[in-house]
């Protein structure tokens, strides 16, 4: 009985007709939100904030309701006006709602058929969104090779300090080396709208660079120029390529020129030259090419005591050296640091520095904090910032934000299999298998000789209880820890006694300094905790970077 007084007096006082028009209003609010707001290029927070808004109007809305009341005289209390006539045209309400609910539906669908017809092939890539392809080395000279991949990857520097422009990474592009193929399969591979793509013809002290920006959508050229130019007006054609493209894309420029990021501070094209082919090695992505890599380096910074692109460069080199030699690192990671430090100084807001440094911090002082705050003190984020972001806040224990950077790291190095291996990583850290699996296949696909994927994936097969295949997987991972690791781990999984322990063997015997932490996850794995904990603790005094 007091139930049904009290619905009663919900309907007496018209609370029910408030909440339906309430409930509508809002509804129309939000369509008109999330169809306005894009178009004007306003931020997604604001669409959540009226949401949040709204959500929080409804029971201020109906406590309004249930203590006043619209009367002919105006706004009263319920109480005053329990005994005042009522107005006529109680249903004019009725006419509102229905107006409301025609428009939201409207609104409603038709976002839904926009956001349909959008999703047409290529319809979803951004405007303003652009890959360098590698260019050409036409010079007839092999050994002009690093020439021309220098320069393609300057022009991704030198176009990634525009804000508003989508680059893809390096990585990503240069998958592309030395392939034929249609524009649109190439743009719809990367996820962009334009490439851009030529050739250069390096002869004696002089280039000529033909460049040309491509539509990915036909493959019509939107724009094409000859750049024909002393050798020592590389940095200038650089600029002048980056602020063309700019132009063709119509996009606001962040600042008055975009520079090309490797100029050395004094100009020297033969510091340049230097620099280039340390990068060709560079690449290698093992310890003899990284080496040559940094007599370059030393070459260009000989040339050009304030280079500070190349200290940076030579951070990375010794960063990654110190990674492959493992808890046997730290006189490189120490050579690292001195370099990274030497290239802030030169340049205070050069990205790759403070990059170098946050990983320093990261994986050497195991300082995340120091890591981080390396990273904002980067003049803009830089591609790569992402996955370190990604790293930093996975060893905080941050996995949705890890997972939701290193998508982010991803989608700005779509070819990159590294970058999904890291994605990978994340996701196995959440329990998602499929996923995790899902990417590390997709990183082969990608980059099929790349060290650690196989291992990767072998961990994932035996988690899915599928210790064959993981076997499989283990047996065709490249020479070296990680070939060793998976096949300790697969081994054990497959319950083969002898060969388990044989396998164990190796992988102490050729591993065990350097990589302490790897065999404690293999004790980890084979439940022997005793042994996990003896060679954890091994892994803290050698300081373990991993």
């Amino acid at each position: 009985m007091i139930l049904r007084n009290f619905l009663a007096e919900l309907k007496r006082r018209n609370v029910y007709k408030v909440a339906v028009a309430y409930a509508v209003v809002a509804w129309l609010l939000i369509q008109i939100a999330t169809q306005t707001f894009p178009f004007f290029e306003v931020p997604n927070w604001a669409i959540r904030l009226v949401i949040l808004l709204l959500v929080l109007g409804l029971p201020v809305a109906l406590i309004i309701a249930w203590a006043f009341e619209l009367t002919p005289e105006g706004i009263k209390r319920t109480e005053d006006s329990m005994e005042a006539p009522k107005p006529r045209g109680r249903s004019v309400w009725i006419y509102l709602v229905l107006v409301g609910a025609a428009l939201s539906i409207g609104l409603f669908f038709i976002g839904r058929y926009t956001a349909r017809s959008g999703t047409a092939p290529g319809s979803s890539i951004t405007e303003k969104s652009i890959a360098v392809l590698p260019l050409v080395n036409q010079s007839g000279d092999p050994a002009q090779e690093y020439f021309s991949d220098g320069l393609s990857e300057e022009l991704i520097n030198g176009l990634g300090q525009i804000h508003e422009l989508r680059v893809i990474g390096r990585n990503s592009s240069f998958q592309f080396k030395g392939k034929s193929g249609d524009s649109r399969a190439v743009g719809l591979a990367l996820g962009v709208a334009h490439l851009l793509e030529g050739s250069v013809r390096k002869s004696g002290d002089r280039v000529r660079i033909s460049v040309q920006l491509v539509k990915t959508a036909d493959g019509s050229q939107r724009w094409s120029q000859i750049f024909d130019r002393e050798l020592k007006d590389i940095f200038a054609v650089q600029e002048e390529i980056a602020k063309s493209v700019a132009d063709q894309l119509r996009i606001r420029l962040l600042g008055t020129e975009v520079a090309a990021s490797a100029q050395p501070s004094n100009g020297s094209i033969e510091a340049y030259n230097a620099y280039l082919q340390s990068q060709q090695y560079q690449r290698s992505g093992n310890i003899e090419g990284l080496t040559k890599s940094i007599a370059f380096l030393d070459e260009a910074i000989r040339l050009d005591p304030h280079y500070a692109d190349a200290y940076a460069l030579k951070s990375l080199a010794w960063a990654q050296i110190g990674t492959f030699r493992g808890a046997k690192g730290s006189e490189a990671f120490e050579l690292a640091r001195t370099a990274a430090k030497a290239a802030l100084a030169a340049k205070p807001g050069l990205p790759r520095a403070h990059g170098a440094m946050a990983y320093i911090h990261m994986i050497v002082d195991w300082d995340l904090a120091a890591a981080e705050e390396a990273l904002r003190g980067a003049a803009q984020n830089t591609r790569s910032s992402p996955n370190m972001l990604a790293n930093i806040r996975a060893g905080q224990g941050r996995n949705d934000d890890a997972i939701r950077l290193q998508e982010q790291a991803v989608a700005s190095d779509p070819a990159f299999g590294v970058f999904r291996r890291n994605l990978a990583s994340r996701l196995l850290m959440r329990g998602q298998l499929e996923g995790a699996e899902r990417e590390l296949r997709k990183a082969i696909e990608l980059q099929p000789q790349a060290s650690g994927i196989r291992y990767e994936l072998a961990i994932v097969l035996l988690l899915r209880g599928q210790p064959e295949v993981a076997w499989e997987q283990a047996q065709l991972e490249s020479s070296g820890v990680f070939r060793d690791l998976a096949i300790a781990l697969a081994q054990a999984a497959r319950g083969n006694g002898a060969e388990a322990d044989a396998a164990l063997k190796v992988l102490v015997e050729s591993h065990g300094e350097g990589f302490p932490f790897r065999i404690a996850g293999v004790y980890a794995y084979r439940k022997e905790p005793d042994k996990a904990f003896e060679w954890l603790e091994r892994a803290y005094i050698l300081h373990d970077p991993v």
